[in-house]
């Protein structure tokens, strides 16, 4: 099993790192698992989109996929070592032990790391310069697929959350919105931060990640924490969710894991 800690370099490497992460959370009933289940369902996807000849680039989109992810799992690395991850992911994993936010705002932390930071700089990365253009298309179409398994993950919620229907009466959910996240909104920044790193000089990227980070993690903390007001408009659906951590995870991946049902262990 490819580890967290060691570079993948297929999507397949990708896949088998995050069934790592959700085996070990499940087995752990952590949290951290939550996200990493998402992950790998819209990683699945990208992997069958590919295949599926959705992208007009797939090779051009696999080399994404996995500078992409590589990201978040060096990330996760970083973090159960003791070390200092970006202080965007740094608030996503905090919130994993934090029991006040309803499982949807831990997802939507992990998400608002991973899109309002990590894909500008994947994407810059492997379309530099002229050629972040030529990635304009399949960058919304992956995004496309992001939105697609949230959706998907969206639908089965009610099993965790019987009453996060209540979002849309609170007028705390609509099309595109999500309490504070709006998926378009983060779609088209990220396209921004993007194309603006893919032509800012090397010896100027820490000092353009840092700013990025800053202001990605300033606004995650505002899912993960939205203000009194809101939390008190929420705390009725977080009392009815599940506390069940390693159900929960099998819901979000869509699957059991497999220590779950042959009491292997990692």
């Amino acid at each position: 099993m490819i580890s967290s800690s060691m570079a993948a370099q297929t999507i397949d490497q990708v896949l088998e790192a995050l069934d790592g992460i959700i085996l070990r959370a499940w087995e752990s009933r952590s949290r951290m698992g939550y996200f990493a289940a998402l992950y790998r369902r819209v990683t699945q996807a990208v992997k069958d989109g590919i295949g599926q000849g959705r992208f007009q680039n797939g090779p051009l989109m696999e080399t994404l996929d996995v500078v992409f992810a590589s990201r978040y799992l060096d990330a996760v690395n970083q973090f159960q070592k003791g070390e200092q991850p970006t202080a965007s992911w740094l608030v996503a994993f905090k919130a994993v032990s934090d029991s006040a936010p309803l499982v949807l705002q831990q997802l939507l932390a992990g998400m608002n790391a991973h899109i309002n930071l990590d894909l500008g700089i994947a994407s810059a990365e492997v379309a530099p310069g002229a050629h972040i253009l030529t990635l304009r298309a399949d960058f919304f179409q992956i995004n496309q697929v992001l939105s697609d398994q949230v959706s998907a993950v969206e639908q089965e919620m009610g099993e965790i959350s019987p009453l996060i229907h209540l979002l849309e009466d609170l007028n705390l959910r609509t099309t595109t919105q999500i309490i504070n996240f709006n998926v378009d909104v983060a779609r088209d920044l990220a396209w921004a931060f993007a194309m603006r790193m893919a032509v800012t000089p090397n010896a100027l990227w820490p000092a353009s990640i840092a700013a990025k980070d800053a202001e990605t993690a300033l606004f995650g903390h505002t899912l993960v924490h939205p203000g009194p007001g809101i939390d008190l408009l929420l705390a009725p659906i977080r009392l009815k969710e599940s506390d069940d951590i390693q159900r929960n995870i099998e819901v979000l991946a869509g699957q059991t894991p497999a220590s779950a049902t042959a009491g292997t262990s990692v």
